[in-house]
């Protein structure tokens, strides 16, 4: 299970998704990010939930990998719609001492449930379709006005990058060390929750182990190679805007229109607020 996590995995394409320049991408995922907060009822909700299927439409990224990239967040998802459920005020439904349910909470569970996966799954459109290299440099430029109070741009934008792909490699990494230990006689399923955590120490030890080396593997390459930061370094691609970033600017800022609009003016739907 652990190695169908697609968190900060690359999937290379020639879709029009693809093919934006990563600064409009990073934007407009910012954008989406602001439209699913911003959207109060559950019509501007599905709107949003059309426009990220959409998204993903376009960019011909597999269906699978959708729920790929929201399975590690179920949990924290149900826990989430629990706490809503049974915790929000209102006419109970149903009542058993101090738990109730109540039509408020069944709304706010569906809505706030909604929203976390939409989250999940449009951040990671944004990694599914842009390299290391060119979100490495998306950020960086980004960035560049604040290199004006002498904020080192270049490195936050790399150690940014940096982290988010070493993720897969880490998790490829724990599913080898589990694997290893469970051919041992290692036992990581059974028992209460004080035996699992003392059992996940004979993995949480090798995995720091392994991450470090890997940081010390890497620092070393980077020094072979004569890196010194980003100052005076050149890049052998430019990005530049395309008739494509442009509507898809467009598009996104319509949607996000229509969800102020459906949020200010049809007040006959249920809100959670």
């Amino acid at each position: 299970m652990i190695r169908d996590i697609t968190i900060g995995q690359y999937f290379p394409g020639q879709s029009a998704i693809h093919r934006m320049d990563p600064r409009t991408k990073i934007i407009l995922s910012i954008l989406y990010i602001v439209m699913l907060f911003v959207a109060d009822n559950m019509w501007g909700l599905l709107l949003g939930v059309l426009f990220g299927f959409a998204a993903y439409l376009i960019s011909r990224i597999p269906v699978s990998m959708i729920w790929k990239s929201m399975r590690p967040v179920v949990p924290i998802v149900i826990f989430t719609a629990v706490l809503n459920l049974f915790l929000s005020t209102g006419d109970p439904l149903w009542q058993w001492k101090f738990l109730k349910i109540t039509k408020e909470g069944i709304e706010t569970a569906v809505f706030m449930s909604v929203r976390i996966l939409c989250l999940i799954a449009g951040t990671s459109l944004l990694t599914y379709t842009t390299s290391p290299i060119a979100l490495t440099d998306g950020i960086e430029r980004l960035l560049s006005p604040l290199k004006k109070i002498k904020l080192p741009v270049h490195e936050l934008a790399m150690m940014m990058t940096i982290a988010l792909r070493f993720i897969p490699t880490l998790i490829e990494e724990t599913d080898k060390i589990m694997s290893a230990q469970k051919a041992r006689g290692a036992d990581l399923e059974s028992g209460g929750v004080m035996q699992r955590a003392k059992a996940l120490l004979p993995i949480l030890i090798p995995l720091f182990v392994s991450a470090f080396r890997r940081a010390d593997e890497l620092a070393l390459a980077m020094e072979c190679r004569c890196y010194h930061g980003g100052e005076g370094r050149t890049r052998m691609k430019q990005m530049h805007l395309s008739g494509r970033d442009v509507v898809s600017g467009v598009i996104t800022a319509a949607v996000f229109a229509g969800v102020i609009l459906l949020n200010k003016y049809v007040n006959f739907l249920p809100t959670i607020w």
